[in-house]
């Protein structure tokens, strides 16, 4: 859970949707597209899923990867589940086993936090890595080239009963959508990777 915005470093603005917006799914998908590589038989595109389904404003991370998960996803290696979560205890642990797996991954964090009242709903999809845990003063890995994350509750005051009191439906309404622009780029990236095949063919020739 990554309590507070603005405590990563950021190299860009970071884009943003809101998840009942019309296309929000579609331009989600653009964006993300075009930062994951190409090459994912050279460069493994993995998603971190991070949070708890003990909280249900924490159990953004994990529903999405649980939704992944059921999806016929061929490129994307996906984890943390409701099954199998990843969060403050195992993630250490977890992004060593990770990265054993795929060697140079490019990887995506994605997790819930709080924000503004204007801001909740809203997805957010930044440059650089995922530092979860810094809202509470907690020490963990940071996570991640890019991240993902889900503004699903206010900030600024018991923040914990604030994750504990989020509302179901609203996280699973975001998990959906973070979850359709996640399948809709993987899409575009085959379509884009069978292009550059296409193009490597030709040249030899």
């Amino acid at each position: 859970m990554n309590l507070k915005k603005g405590l990563f470093e950021r190299k860009s603005e970071p884009f943003r949707v809101f998840h009942q917006d019309e296309h929000a799914a579609r331009d989600l998908s653009v964006q993300l597209s075009s930062i994951l590589p190409t090459l994912y038989r050279t460069r493994p595109i993995v998603f971190v899923c991070i949070g708890t389904d003990r909280s249900t404003g924490d159990s953004l991370g994990p529903l999405v990867g649980s939704l992944l998960s059921e999806q016929a996803i061929g490129i994307f290696h996906v984890y943390g589940t409701l099954d199998d979560p990843i969060h403050a205890v195992n993630l250490e642990e977890k992004l060593h086993e990770i990265k054993s797996r795929h060697l140079n991954a490019f990887i995506i964090g994605i997790d819930a936090c709080l924000g503004r009242l204007k801001s909740v709903g809203s997805i957010q999809l930044c440059d650089g890595p995922l530092k979860p845990g810094a809202g509470v003063n907690k020490e963990l890995p940071e996570v991640g080239n890019v991240h993902l994350t889900g503004i699903v509750n206010v900030s600024g005051f018991m923040e914990f009963f604030v994750l504990q009191n989020t509302r179901l439906n609203l996280v699973m309404k975001m998990a959906k959508t973070m979850v359709e622009a996640i399948v809709l780029a993987e899409e575009i990236i085959e379509r884009r990777n069978a292009i550059s095949i296409e193009k490597w063919r030709e040249e030899l020739h």
